[in-house]
């Protein structure tokens, strides 16, 4: 598939080689607060926002959800580029939008005013624009947009649906969570659940405790997530990563870990929540995004300022 006609390189920063880099595609809405322009487009219709985009071009847009995600990784890159110089294996970051290129110049604009480190803006016309981020050797796609989330999950990319929110910024340190079942594996139990409730699933578990779990739609991304985590020891890493699931430790926890380590994955810390709620830790850990699958895990992320992305399995 041949990339979109409008894209336009960014030339302040040094281009990445998408074969070795870590490709993570944010929309404009997942990166920036554009909530009024999005309802003014939906009221006013295209041109209205064009008119508004190109009058405001020069006025930098506020910070949206994935916002202190992608200056996490940007601080990972630099410490990685610390380390050695001539490392490949980085984060590369990518705008892809539905903006058109005049509506899109304060897009650009305001990521410069920031310091934002995007090698690439696509603005695509297509209505399903996500047909682009194979192309691109996308990892993660991240949207505001749950359609375009479907239809990338559907094409075999990692993604999730970031819902617009205040979000305090963490630390520099890159911290990201994942929830376990539907997320980074597969939603095997959770369909045994829903057909022989608690008692069958925790009967699955312990029948299937030595087989590894298959893979959910944000394996992949956990998996290079962790090999660049790999670079430092533990104590150095720049980058923590993080398991919260509502899986009991004492009757589901051990095939979890099991799974993990059959993967080669590391995860900093695992919290074995059986069944309470994930808001409490997740404000203690201060994540730049966490990951989960369940709407009211998402909704007590958000209830305690944590940037959340929904990683939906009915799409």
């Amino acid at each position: 598939m041949a990339e979109p006609e409008s894209t336009v390189i960014n030339t302040d920063v040094k281009q990445k080689d998408p074969s070795k880099a870590l490709v993570i595609a944010v929309t404009t809405r997942a990166i920036f607060d554009l909530e009024e322009e999005h309802k003014l487009y939906l009221e006013k219709g295209k041109e209205e926002y064009t008119r508004h985009q190109q009058a405001n071009q020069d006025k930098p847009l506020p910070p949206g959800t994935a916002f202190a995600f992608i200056q996490a990784v940007q601080y990972v890159n630099k410490k990685i580029l610390e380390s050695n110089p001539a490392e490949k294996d980085l984060f590369d970051i990518l705008v892809l939008s539905n903006n058109s290129p005049e509506s899109g110049v304060r897009i650009i604009n305001s990521a410069k005013h920031y310091g934002l480190e995007i090698s690439k803006f696509c603005f695509v016309s297509d209505e399903d624009s996500t047909q682009y981020l194979k192309s691109h050797g996308v990892k993660l796609f991240l949207s505001a947009d749950r359609t375009d989330v479907c239809n990338a999950l559907q094409r075999g990319v990692s993604a999730a649906l970031v819902f617009q929110q205040e979000v305090q910024a963490p630390s520099t340190l890159l911290r990201v969570v994942f929830d376990g079942d539907a997320v980074l594996f597969s939603d095997e139990t959770d369909q045994v659940f829903r057909e022989q409730g608690l008692e069958g699933a925790v009967q699955y578990e312990r029948v299937m405790e030595a087989v590894p779990m298959g893979e959910g739609p944000l394996k992949a991304f956990a998996m290079h997530l962790g090999k660049m985590r790999k670079k430092f020891s533990q104590e150095e890493s720049p980058i923590r990563t993080y398991l919260v699931t509502a899986r009991s430790g004492r009757d589901m926890g051990i095939r979890a870990i099991k799974t993990l380590r059959e993967w080669g994955l590391a995860i900093d810390e695992a919290f074995f929540m059986d069944g309470a709620p994930k808001g409490p830790i997740l404000a203690q850990i201060q994540p730049h995004i966490f990951f989960d699958d369940g709407l009211h895990n998402i909704q007590g992320a958000q209830n305690v300022g944590v940037p959340s992305a929904w990683v939906p399995s009915c799409c």
